[in-house]
């Protein structure tokens, strides 16, 4: 089975009761809502992925004031024709502000789409559950920055 580790950094950016989400298209077809942010790119650090992302998914230039926590999922992925992968995701959460540019939609990226959510409309929308992960831990603020979204391993 080869093994796969991807670390990506998120945004959590709340502005007058509102969360900024980005939409990407989800896997069967549809959308779904994602938190601003990506896979950093090696030697990048973290801090500037989550800048480089929110502004390549929503326009806005995006200034961090907190690590949040973070986020580690184990899936493995049964291969037909190839190996298996045994991925890990590990995500950065980081908790901030935006400081300029514009809303704008990404062209020829992960998203097509960015716009702002009422915080209690987030659970009524089509999500990945990383949103909810990056919400958790904006909310509780753990000091040891893991939220009490309990972790699972999907083996699909």
């Amino acid at each position: 089975m080869r093994k796969n580790l991807r670390v990506a950094a998120y945004a959590i950016c709340v502005r007058d009761g509102q969360l900024l989400l980005a939409r990407s298209p989800a896997p069967g077809g549809g959308f779904e809502w994602v938190l601003p942010g990506g896979g950093m790119e090696h030697g990048e650090d973290p801090y500037d992925t989550v800048v480089r992302e929110v502004e390549e998914e929503t326009g806005y230039r995006f200034e961090p004031t907190g690590l949040l926590g973070l986020d580690s999922v184990r899936r493995l992925i049964p291969g037909r024709i190839r190996r298996g992968v045994d991925h890990h995701g590990v995500a950065l959460v980081y908790e901030g502000r935006i400081v300029g540019g514009d809303l704008r939609y990404e062209a020829d990226g992960s998203t097509d789409m960015a716009a702002w959510h009422p915080l209690d409309g987030v659970t009524g929308l089509t999500r990945v559950p990383m949103v909810d992960k990056g919400l958790a831990l904006w909310r509780e603020r753990p000091a040891a920055g893991k939220a009490s979204v309990p972790p699972k391993m999907n083996t699909e």
